[in-house]
């Protein structure tokens, strides 16, 4: 059971799980050239030796989860692109080059499940059934590759939130869900991140966390507010236009370390980073934790 196990790892460490860092951002800048749709997802069959050594240089920084190179493996995005595949094939090659990275260290594997549509867009542009179809193909897919828990990630519209953590609780699978919003602490469907949290609160994940925002943003909603469940985040290190590509490091291991000190509390169950980082953050923060704790 990897509710328990995920928390009883909390107890035992007594400290936050430490998740990876970038992928397909740091891919590309390795001078791999990603798809329009399926974006880095693509390596996954054109450079699988570069995923499964970019994985393993998670592990060996010290992460204790990884995420799955499927942050565009689902159905729309398949569709859209000209590459000749499938979203099982690219996902069952994923988690497989994930589990050969972990090989029988004690490291947990995150299905990496994003937005429908590009996870920075404000107008909808699917049906809602196809959202939902989406959704329910791709974390099923993921569930049976053997991922130990869904990763819905990047997620800006309340609901898209709202059916992934649904799907993931009537299914009885392990998951979190992670918020992305804008600098007026507004989802991209105009409400505000107190709702966010509320709904997925609701379906009984393993955290809420927030991602691909830059920590200051975040430190602006979090000084106001006690968190009493257990959540997580990994920020943004990418320039200021988070959007912008090719995505380079802008802030550095160390700063990164002190603009996020202050955010960690008691209920803080995951740390990692976003776009920009590199195995060298996840190494910075994995000593960082342990000395902190």
């Amino acid at each position: 059971n990897i509710s328990m196990k995920f928390t009883e790892k909390i107890k035992e460490k007594k400290r936050p799980l430490l998740l990876d860092g970038a992928m397909g951002a740091l891919l590309q800048s390795r001078n791999l050239r990603a798809d329009e749709h399926l974006w880095s997802s693509v390596f996954n069959i054109t450079a699988p030796q570069q995923v499964l050594n970019l994985h393993r240089e998670y592990v060996e920084a010290g992460a204790e989860i990884i995420t799955t190179n499927t942050f565009r493996t689902n159905p729309t995005a398949v569709k859209l692109s000209s590459y000749k595949t499938t979203s099982e094939e690219l996902v069952v090659k994923a988690v497989e080059l994930a589990k050969r990275a972990v090989e029988d260290k004690d490291v947990l594997i995150a299905g990496s499940n994003a937005p429908a549509e590009d996870c920075y867009q404000r107008e909808v542009t699917i049906s809602k059934g196809e959202i939902e179809y989406n959704h329910s193909k791709h974390i099923e897919l993921l569930w049976e590759s053997g991922v130990d828990f869904i990763l819905n990630e990047t997620l800006g519209h309340l609901f898209e939130i709202e059916f992934v953590s649904k799907f993931c609780q009537q299914n009885k699978l392990p998951f979190v869900t992670s918020i992305y919003f804008d600098e007026n602490l507004k989802l991209l469907s105009g409400e505000p991140l107190e709702a966010a949290i509320e709904t997925v609160l609701a379906y009984s994940p393993l955290a809420v966390c927030f991602n691909c925002i830059h920590s200051q943003i975040f430190a602006d909603f979090k000084k106001e507010r006690e968190f009493n469940f257990n959540w997580g985040f990994y920020f943004n290190c990418g320039g200021e236009d988070i959007s912008a590509e090719p995505i380079f490091c802008n802030i550095f291991p160390d700063d990164y370390i002190e603009q996020i000190k202050p955010l960690i509390d008691a209920n803080t169950v995951i740390i990692g980073a976003c776009c920009g980082s590199t195995p060298e953050h996840i190494a910075k923060l994995r000593k960082f934790l342990d000395e902190h704790y």
